[in-house]
């Protein structure tokens, strides 16, 4: 029976194929098709942008023309919203302290159950400070925050409130960030840093655009139309972010010299190559002149009464093992031996490449900028040395260092600022010996921060000195010395700074203050971190903070 059956179904088959054949065989009149008009998708949509959306998160939603922002959600076709798979804003968020913090950052764990009111093992910071729309953004990502320790203030307080708690820390939106917050790692990541890996990062937003598939298959459509895309929906571009490295005092002479020859050219760079030369512009200052007759180093620094200095011109190559692209040329010593080897330095450095300022083969040449652009960001170099006569010897046809003369560089500041460089100064001014600021620095400082530098850094200094935020302006008076023979003459003369300033659509936005300690007369390495808090401690104090 069941092959009956099978059977009998084939046999339909076959009779309805062979009619319906037959069928579509027999002429007829062709039915006209019409074809409806598709329904065209509007030319624009409207999108409701939640209050406690960052501004600059609303500004960059509403640069796409296919959006047009409603007052309403009830009207909108969209909202913007905290949340969701594959959201197309990336919204970077940054942990920070005041400057004067002197920790380096926490795990990510630690920092949502501190928020969250949960004890916590030795959290270091005692508030979090946020305003108002991070509060509520975090809040829908993390829970409700525990108020005893989160304290919700203006977006203009923030920074005030976090120096006047002290032992306080705060999220903020990326584009917020200023010189005065030191930015903290979470889970060993850092936003300023050039390794930065958003992937992995805890404090990365996500933000949605929320409406029905058929308005979102529609904006979709036009954006394509349009050749919108959603990549660039972020407030942390790697493409607009440059690091600039200046440096202490660099001087390749004596028992350096010495220990280089006998260990190779690159021993001083061991511990800390790889840091100065991860910068994208690298500033060294070198106060000593190249010389083709400078003679062999001694080991002793102590047997050179007189303090005539040169280095030999294979001493070069530390220079450019560490990724050297401007040197300051202001220093006590450019001119010990004499105006050929002035011009021999300059000329060495001019075939590689680098720009040289505060010094160079004549006073005009060495009054002139060394200006840069990377990654959409201008930035200039200027200089001259502060000490009394004899020091600085560039002349209308003589080179050597330049005198500062402050109305002149003030012009100069502004030539640049106007052209839209960042202007950063450095002296090379009194040297003294305390981790504290002197008021005749202090002074000149201040004046060409009022002029529109950015940063102001004293490069004669042996040893640390303070740090001030001063008009907008990053003031550090001293950082020490890079490459120079002074173990032995005291304990803060084995200690110095390596700064790394971050600029971000032109605009100088963090310093990272990175301590090293020498181990012998030639070669710092980075400090441990008793070491770095023991240093922090006492320029923080000697900055008043």
């Amino acid at each position: 029976m069941k092959m009956k059956i099978k059977r009998l179904g084939l046999w339909i088959c076959v009779v309805a194929i062979v009619f319906s054949a037959a069928a579509c065989a027999q002429p007829e009149e062709p039915e006209e098709i019409i074809t409806p008009e598709p329904t065209p998708f509007p030319e624009t949509y409207q999108i409701f942008l939640p209050p406690y959306l960052p501004d600059a998160l609303t500004t960059m939603a509403l640069s796409n023309p296919v959006l047009v922002e409603s007052k309403t959600s009830e009207s909108a076709h969209f909202q913007l919203d905290v949340g969701g798979d594959g959201a197309e804003f990336q919204w970077v968020y940054a942990l920070a302290a005041p400057f004067s913090y002197i920790g380096t950052g926490v795990r990510a764990n630690s920092l949502k159950h501190f928020w969250a009111g949960e004890t916590v093992i030795d959290f270091p910071a005692d508030k979090i400070v946020v305003d108002e729309n991070t509060a509520y953004i975090f809040e829908i990502l993390w829970g409700i925050s525990d108020r005893d320790r989160v304290q919700i203030v203006s977006t203009a307080d923030l920074l005030e409130n976090a120096w006047e708690i002290g032992n306080a820390f705060s999220i903020l939106p990326f584009e917020q960030l200023e010189p005065s917050w030191q930015v903290l790692e979470v889970d060993g990541l850092s936003p300023v840093r050039k390794d930065f890996d958003k992937e992995r990062y805890a404090l990365v937003v996500p933000f949605t655009i929320v409406g029905s598939p058929a308005d979102l298959v529609g904006l979709n459509f036009r954006m394509a139309q349009a050749q919108i895309s959603t990549d660039h929906y972020t407030n942390r571009h790697a493409d607009q972010l440059t690091t600039v490295i200046t440096t202490g005092v660099t001087a390749l002479v004596r028992a350096t010299a010495f220990i280089m020859e006998a260990s190779g050219m690159t021993y001083p760079a061991i511990n800390i190559g790889d840091i100065l030369r991860e910068a994208d512009i690298l500033h060294i200052n070198n106060e000593v002149p190249f010389a083709e007759n400078c003679p062999r180093p001694f080991a002793n620094p102590y047997n050179d009464a007189n303090m005539i200095f040169c280095s030999k011109p294979e001493y070069i190559q530390l220079l450019e093992a560490i990724g050297t692209d401007v040197v300051e040329l202001a220093g006590d010593h450019f001119w010990d031996w004499g105006e050929q080897a002035m011009l021999y330095t300059i000329d060495l450095y001019d075939q590689r490449g680098w720009q040289y300022y505060g010094g160079g083969r004549n006073y005009a040449d060495g009054v002139a900028p060394a200006l840069f652009e990377h990654n959409s960001n201008k930035i200039a170099f200027l200089g001259c040395n502060a000490k009394p006569p004899g020091y600085a010897t560039a002349t209308e046809i003589y080179p050597g260092a330049v005198s500062c003369d402050l109305d002149l560089m003030a012009d100069q500041i502004a030539s640049v600022k106007a052209e839209g460089y960042l202007p950063i100064f450095t002296f090379q001014h009194t040297e003294y010996y305390s981790y504290r600021i002197v008021e005749s620095l202090q002074r000149d400082f201040e004046r060409v921060a009022d002029a529109g530098a950015v940063i102001v850094q004293g490069s004669q200094a042996h040893q640390p000195h303070g740090i001030a935020f001063y008009n907008n302006a990053f003031l550090h008076y001293g950082l020490g010395n890079l490459f120079f023979d002074q173990y032995f003459e005291s304990a803060a003369q084995r200690e110095a700074f390596i700064d790394r300033h971050v600029i971000y659509d032109g605009k100088h936005i963090s310093t990272e203050l990175i301590a090293i300690q020498f181990v012998d007369n030639a070669r710092p390495r980075l400090m441990t971190e008793d070491e770095r808090e023991s240093l922090l401690t006492k320029v923080f104090a000697a900055s008043g903070w």
